[in-house]
């Protein structure tokens, strides 16, 4: 199994957005109604570098990058946001099958949260799309983490809430599990490639993986 972190661990979103909307504001920048969607499931080098070149932030892309992941980490190490439910769906889930992750979180960012929220043990291999050539909704981090796990991605099951990262899972070939994300749902054309569709966490067990695989 496969999962994402940001809107399935970790109740995210608004912390990352709140970052990068107070570095655009105070290096000089001009926010778009338009740029919380657009940013969802991109990698880092790709937020980074819409915010110099879309929000007139004018820094260096790496600039702006560590920045907003400086000022969301202070935030974690305040208070890890996690998601209700989500340190013991990764517990009756790693019970079953080896767990891999694959997100668009900041390498850095994921290694905080897997100490922090108690979850590296739990997992053999994470992944941020910052390692690879594309951001989702492309399938890329998802195949590096089953490349990782050694494990064919038609074997896999991935969970997922946004639009981006369904899409994401879907194109790599794997089983899909959405948990749509309260604050950015995805959309029905995205929901539609999900092979399950639940209302939370606590819906997440291996029986209803193993009732999609067979």
């Amino acid at each position: 199994m496969i999962f994402d972190l940001d809107g399935v661990l970790l109740d995210s979103e608004s912390a990352w957005l709140a970052a990068k909307r107070d570095v655009v504001d105070e290096w000089g920048g001009r926010w778009k109604d338009e740029a919380t969607r657009a940013m969802l499931g991109m990698s880092a080098p790709e937020w980074s570098a819409y915010m110099r070149d879309e929000l007139s932030v004018e820094r260096a892309a790496e600039e702006i990058d560590g920045e907003v992941v400086r000022r969301l980490l202070e935030g974690y190490r305040e208070r890890l946001p996690l998601l209700p439910g989500a340190v013991e769906a990764v517990e009756r889930m790693a019970a079953r099958w080896p767990l891999g992750l694959a997100s668009s979180s900041n390498l850095e960012v994921i290694e905080v949260v897997m100490e922090a929220g108690g979850f590296a043990r739990h997992f053999r291999h994470w992944v941020s799309s910052e390692e690879v050539a594309r951001g989702k909704p492309a399938p890329d981090v998802f195949l590096e983490a089953a490349r990782r796990m050694e494990a064919d991605p038609a074997a896999c099951a991935a969970v997922e809430d946004s639009h981006n990262g369904i899409r994401a899972a879907h194109a790599a070939g794997m089983t899909v599990v959405a948990l749509p994300n309260h604050e950015f749902p995805p959309g029905e054309d995205a929901l539609g490639l999900a092979d399950r569709v639940l209302g939370s966490l606590a819906e997440l067990t291996p029986s209803v993986v193993e009732a999609l695989a067979r």
